[in-house]
């Protein structure tokens, strides 16, 4: 079993937030990042990203690993793959280290028991959303062993959405969450398929 408190732990402040099992292409070029990625290659360790938003850096951020390095490039820039693992907290940050790094919680959700509503709900969006994105149609089985995390790491929500999801710390409001987010998703989807249609029409949209 990890530790749940790590000290030293790299961090990587960016504009964007990242979730557990989501892949996350990065480029690293600033001195600082490119040690910091090479130490966790050797140490084939995680680091954490955590949202650079407006307000400053998030409490909570997602570990990721470093999936794949894409290309390394002749003046040490490095284009790489992620994939998120485990939600953390920060709690103290670190000024000792060649990069940004802080002693950090990993954290676990609250004991509860699942609930089949809003993970029916979810499932049943996100089933729909990717037909009419995509024509697959989502077994049932694939469905149900999909987690809020899995379902949201694959569709284009906005930063607040995706901290929201992150700071939860309940299976079940995940879930409920996504199946907002998704059902609002399917709405613009349909609106954009709707205006195409009345473009190569008269221009025209409908909203009734």
């Amino acid at each position: 079993m990890p530790d749940r408190v790590v000290q030293d732990f790299p961090l990587f402040p960016l504009g964007l937030v990242a979730l557990p099992s989501e892949v996350v292409p990065l480029h690293i070029f600033e001195e600082r990042y490119r040690t910091m990625i090479g130490e966790c290659l050797e140490q084939e360790r995680e680091f954490g990203i955590v949202w650079a938003s407006g307000d400053g850096p998030r409490a909570i951020g997602c570990a990721v690993e470093v999936t794949e390095v894409l290309e390394r490039m002749e003046d040490g820039r490095l284009n790489i793959l992620t994939r998120g693992t485990r939600p953390f907290r920060v709690i103290e940050e670190r000024h000792d280290r060649p990069y940004p790094a802080a002693t950090v919680e990993f954290l676990e959700d609250a004991p509860e028991d699942p609930d089949p509503e809003p993970a029916g709900a979810a499932h049943e969006a996100y089933a729909r959303l990717v037909e009419e994105a995509t024509d697959r149609v989502l077994e049932g089985a694939e469905l149900e062993a999909l987690s809020a995390y899995d379902m949201a790491a694959t569709v284009e929500f906005g930063l607040d959405a995706k901290q929201g999801l992150l700071d939860l710390r309940s299976e079940n409001a995940r879930l409920a969450l996504v199946a907002r987010l998704l059902r609002a998703a399917i709405k613009r989807l349909d609106f954009v398929e709707r205006a195409q249609v009345r473009a190569r029409s008269n221009g025209r949209v409908s909203f009734g």
